[in-house]
């Protein structure tokens, strides 16, 4: 084994606390990996670049999906192996991959499981391994963001999503999906997706797989209560695409275009409004450590 190095973010916890990985690793014979701990993701990139700079060929990420985001964001390109310690509130990555939540079964997950390589999305400059949204999706991100999921864990969506789904707006929306116009209209919400399930394991995009070298696109027309309820209770059974106010599709690249500025997200963390979205899919960019049965 090369190089091992840690980056975690100091203000997530699991089981025993960043105290109990290192009794982990250094019971796997990692006595002194590189050690990072960063108070928000955002700071994270720096030290993955680090760990990098400093030989590291497997990075143990603690935290959540915004944390692992911006690792992955860094370590696209490089020959090393992310292994993720699933430390946040929702974890989709983590579960879509069928990754362990316990930190012993993470740990040895990471230094002896299968390596598989994976796609990540590309979006506005920015990687992301689950899911990017515009709209109501985003508005529940920003308003779930910080104290309240703290508070709340992944209840805080379920509470930003009601309060959100009455004041989500449609705006004209024009996507483009490898170089065609494949939508145009009023829409309230628009997600691309490298994994298929969402929050409580519900499989919004049945047929992704995050090494095909695609990507997916959903865009709800919903407007108001009654139609947004029909929408969550097709895609909580698994039939997003049966909705009436869903379309979806699958491609390499998107161009999504907003009359007015809104906000969009990428795995959880929230960004600044935009009126474009120039979405790609990245094949194979990085090497994650996951278990056989998902090889």
């Amino acid at each position: 084994m090369g190089t091992v190095a840690v980056v975690a973010h100091s203000g997530k916890t699991l089981e025993g606390g960043l105290g109990s990985l290192r009794e982990e690793l250094a019971s796997a014979g990692v006595v002194d990996p590189l050690w990072f701990e960063v108070p928000k993701s955002k700071m994270a990139p720096k030290r993955v670049q680090e760990a990098l700079d400093a030989g590291a060929e497997l990075i143990f990420v603690w935290g959540g999906d915004g944390m692992v985001q911006r690792c992955i964001d860094t370590m696209v390109g490089s020959d090393a192996t992310l292994a993720i310690v699933p430390a946040g509130t929702a974890n989709l990555f983590a579960s879509n991959l069928g990754i362990p939540k316990h930190i012993d079964e993470a740990v040895a997950l990471g230094m002896n499981g299968p390596r598989r390589k994976l796609d990540v999305g590309l979006i506005n400059g920015e990687h992301f391994a689950v899911m990017a949204g515009a709209g109501l999706d985003a508005l529940m991100i920003r308003d779930a963001d910080g104290v309240l999921k703290n508070r709340l864990g992944r209840a805080a969506y379920v509470l930003t999503g009601a309060k959100n789904i009455r004041a989500a707006l449609r705006v004209e929306t024009r996507v483009s999906i490898d170089g065609d116009t494949w939508f145009k209209g009023k829409a309230s919400c628009v997600l691309v997706a490298n994994v298929g399930k969402v929050m409580g394991d519900i499989a919004a995009f049945p047929e992704a797989q995050p090494d095909d070298g695609l990507l997916e696109i959903g865009v709800v027309t919903a407007k108001g209560f009654w139609q947004w309820s029909r929408t969550l209770a097709k895609t909580a059974r698994g039939k997003a695409e049966s909705s009436p106010f869903v379309e979806t599709a699958r491609g390499r690249k998107f161009d999504v275009r907003f009359a007015e500025p809104i906000p969009y997200e990428l795995d959880g963390g929230d960004r600044k409004k935009t009126r474009r979205l120039r979405v790609k899919v990245r094949p194979a960019a990085v090497t994650v450590c996951v278990p056989s049965e998902t090889s």
